[in-house]
C-alpha cells in the first residue's frame, strides 16, 4: 500500500468500535511527549480525551489529544508544521471550524491519533474536558455511552460524520449538565 492509499484507507475508515485497551493511555503519553520535544513551549496543557481516554469505554482505537495553546492564531501557524512531522489535515475542514483546528495521524490505512488544538481556557477546552471527566467518574454514564455508541456504529458503520453527529447531542448534554 502506497503512502498515497494508507492515507485514503484512514480518511475514509469504517467506524469500528474496540474494547478498551490498557496500551491507550501509554500510547497518549508517547504522543504527547514527541509533540511537546518537537514543539517546546508552545502547548500550555495536553490532555488525553475522547473514549479512549475513559477505562473500560469501548472505542474507535485512535488516540483524541486535546493541545491548548494561547490562540487560534498559534493553532493555525503549527499547520504546516505539524504536516511535516506526521500529521495530516484537511483545510476546508479546519477553515470551517471557528473554536478549534483537526489534524490526524495515521498508519497503514488506519487512524492512529486526532490531535484537536484549542484556545487553552476556552469554552471548548472545558467541554471536552467536562464529558471525559463525566465519564471517568460515572461508570453508568459511560456504559450508556458504550450502549449508544455501539447502536451507532451499527447504523452508521460507513459513515465517521453521521456517527459523530447521532452521539453531539448525547455530549452535549453531558456536558451542560456535568
Amino acid at each position: 500500500m502506497t503512502e498515497e492509499e494508507s492515507l485514503l484507507a484512514a480518511i475514509y475508515e469504517d467506524v469500528e468500535l474496540h474494547s478498551y485497551d490498557d496500551s491507550w493511555p501509554q500510547a497518549f503519553e508517547v504522543e504527547r511527549d514527541r509533540l511537546l520535544s518537537l514543539f517546546p513551549g508552545t502547548f500550555m496543557d495536553v490532555q488525553h480525551i475522547g473514549s479512549t481516554a475513559v477505562p473500560g469505554l469501548s472505542a474507535k482505537p485512535v488516540i483524541d489529544i486535546l493541545a491548548g495553546v494561547q490562540s487560534i492564531t498559534v493553532a493555525e501557524r503549527l499547520a504546516l508544521p505539524l504536516c511535516q512531522s506526521g500529521y495530516t489535515t484537511s483545510a476546508e475542514f479546519n477553515e470551517s471550524l471557528s473554536d478549534r483546528k483537526w489534524f490526524m495521524r495515521w498508519a497503514n490505512g488506519h487512524r492512529t491519533h486526532h490531535l484537536h488544538l484549542v484556545v487553552h481556557g476556552s469554552p471548548v477546552w472545558h467541554a471536552r474536558l467536562r464529558f471525559r471527566n463525566a465519564l471517568r467518574s460515572s461508570p453508568e454514564l459511560a456504559a450508556k455511552y458504550a450502549a449508544l455508541k455501539t447502536q451507532l456504529a451499527a447504523t452508521h458503520p460507513n459513515d465517521r460524520e453521521a456517527y459523530t453527529d447521532a452521539k453531539a447531542e448525547f455530549v452535549h448534554a453531558i456536558v451542560r449538565g456535568a
